[in-house]
C-alpha cells in the first residue's frame, strides 16, 4: 500500500472509531443518528394520556411533544401498551423510554432512572358522591377498595390499609385489583366497590366532569409523591434520560409546562425541578 492510499485508510478507520466511541455507551447519540426513538405509553390514563380519535393525547403526550423539539429531524415511534408490560419491556430494551405516569417508589428507583417530576401523584381515594358514610379516609374500614394492579396507587392504599392495622384500626374488607383505572371507576359508579385509590391529579378532573357520580374523599391517603418517566438505570441510557430531564425542567421553568397542567387538569401543581426519592413512609 502506498503512502497516499495508507493515510486514507487511516484516515477512514479513525472516523469509524470517532463514530464507534461516540455511540459506544451513549443512547441519545444512537437515537440521533438513527433518527427515530421509540416510546411506550399506556394510553389509558386520562388525563395524562389516552386515546382519542384513534390517536394518543393528554398532558404527557404535549409535554413529549416538546421535549423531542429539542431533537430536531429524530422520528417518534410510540407503542400504546398494557401497564403490565411497560416496565418489563424497557427492562427487555424494546423500547428507549418511558413516558407515561409513573408513580416514583423505593423498588422502582432502585432498578430505573427516573427524570425529573411531571406532575403531583400524592394518592386521594373517591366514593359515589352521594355515600353519606364515607366522610373521612378512616371511614373505608369494613370496605371494599379498588386499585390498578402494579401501581403506585395500589401500594399507597396497601401501606395506608397496614398503618391503620398497626394502630389497632378497623381494616379495609378487601383490595380489588383491576387491569385498568377506568374499570375500577365503573364498578364505584355501579355500587360493586365503595372506593377507588388514584392519584389527585387523576381525581380533581374526574370529579369536576361527573359531579353528581363521584366525590373526593379527604385527606389523602399517601405522602407527598410525584409523577416521572422513566428510562433504563445503566450508563448508555443516562444521556437520554438527562436529556429528557433537562428539558422537562426547562418546561418547568419556562411556564411551558404550567400552561399544560391548567389545560389538561385545570388547575397547575408546582413540582420540583430536580430528582426526587421515593417516599420513605412506604418502604
Amino acid at each position: 500500500m502506498n503512502h497516499k492510499h495508507w493515510m486514507k485508510a487511516a484516515f477512514a478507520v479513525a472516523c469509524y472509531v470517532a463514530v464507534a466511541n461516540a455511540t459506544a455507551g451513549d443512547l441519545l447519540a444512537t437515537v440521533k443518528n438513527r433518527k427515530e426513538i421509540v416510546i411506550a405509553t399506556e394510553a389509558a390514563f386520562m388525563p395524562f394520556e389516552f386515546v382519542s380519535k384513534g390517536a394518543i393525547t393528554g398532558y404527557d403526550e404535549d409535554l413529549l411533544h416538546y421535549v423531542l423539539e429539542g431533537l430536531p429531524g429524530v422520528r417518534l415511534t410510540q407503542r400504546d401498551l398494557p401497564w403490565a408490560g411497560v416496565l418489563p419491556g424497557l427492562a427487555a430494551g424494546k423500547f428507549d423510554m418511558v413516558v407515561t405516569a409513573v408513580g416514583i417508589t423505593p423498588e422502582r428507583d432502585d432498578k430505573f432512572a427516573f427524570t425529573v417530576p411531571v406532575a403531583d401523584a400524592t394518592v386521594a381515594l373517591v366514593k359515589r358522591a352521594n355515600d353519606g358514610g364515607l366522610a373521612k379516609a378512616e371511614d373505608i374500614s369494613g370496605r371494599v377498595v379498588g386499585a390498578q394492579v402494579g401501581t403506585s396507587q395500589l401500594r399507597a392504599l396497601q401501606h395506608y390499609d397496614k398503618t391503620q392495622r398497626s394502630h389497632g384500626h378497623a381494616a379495609v374488607k378487601d383490595i380489588k385489583e383491576y387491569a385498568t383505572v377506568d374499570e375500577a371507576y365503573a364498578d364505584l359508579a355501579a355500587g360493586r366497590i365503595d372506593a377507588v385509590a388514584q392519584s389527585l391529579a387523576n381525581l380533581s378532573p374526574l370529579v369536576k366532569t361527573r359531579p353528581d357520580t363521584f366525590a373526593i374523599v379527604k385527606p389523602s391517603i399517601g405522602p407527598q409523591a410525584y409523577f416521572a418517566w422513566v428510562g433504563r438505570k445503566d450508563n448508555d441510557s443516562a444521556s437520554l434520560v438527562k436529556f429528557f430531564s433537562d428539558r422537562i425542567a426547562q418546561a418547568n421553568s419556562n411556564g411551558k409546562m404550567r400552561e399544560l397542567q391548567i389545560k389538561w387538569f385545570g388547575f397547575p401543581m408546582p413540582v420540583p425541578v430536580t430528582h426526587v426519592a421515593a417516599p420513605a413512609d412506604q418502604n
